[in-house]
């Protein structure tokens, strides 16, 4: 029924403000909510050393809940649940941030960063890093991390998250046709 009322919700909001159609933005945000409950397998497709680490665990995204205006995916690795990618509908598009939290529920000095989308199709949205990121990264000495695009892209069969800056690309792929039992809830969830 929730799922219900958020497609119905979405195919109503397809116009924004001043009659401009908004809808890649809404169609993405549906195809996201069609699969809200589940959980999915993923693997790194990139090839970075710098993520040997995720390369090697266990890799589920959880789209665990769904509402008109925001999606949560938790994405674990392996046993580590800290991570939860934050999807808002925004006026002009779609947002994107990053919850990151300790194992005690408290949130960890970088978190909340992310951006506001500069692409949107019914398939793919990219996200430049925003202000509050880039201040966020330069306080905490991750000056790289100031260029950062992040993008989500779903298809039929498969969801995708990436980042990439000069000199770094990560994607990690999730088979949305083999869904597997839902891990516990993320760090700081109820």
């Amino acid at each position: 029924m929730k799922i219900m009322y958020g497609v119905a919700a979405l195919a109503l909001s397809a116009c924004g403000q001043n009659g401009v159609s908004s809808a890649p933005a809404d169609a993405l945000m549906m195809q996201l909510s069609a699969h809200c409950g589940k959980a999915f397998e993923g693997r790194v497709v990139s090839d970075d050393a710098v993520d040997a680490d995720f390369a090697k665990g266990k890799l589920v995204a959880h789209v665990r809940s769904c509402s008109v205006s925001e999606i949560r995916i938790p994405f674990h690795v392996g046993d580590n649940r800290s991570r939860t990618w934050v999807i808002t509908r925004t006026e002009d598009g779609l947002r994107l941030k990053h919850d990151h939290r300790h194992e005690d529920g408290s949130e960890d000095a970088v978190t909340q960063y992310g951006g506001d989308s500069a692409m949107v199709s019914e398939n793919r949205a990219e996200f430049p890093a925003d202000g509050f990121s880039i201040d966020l990264f330069t306080r905490e000495g991750l000056s790289a991390s100031v260029t950062n695009v992040w993008a989500i892209e779903i298809t039929d069969s498969v969801f995708s998250y990436e980042l990439s800056r000069e000199n770094r690309f990560f994607r990690v792929e999730f088979d949305l046709e083999a869904p597997v039992l839902a891990p516990p809830a993320p760090w700081g969830a109820e």
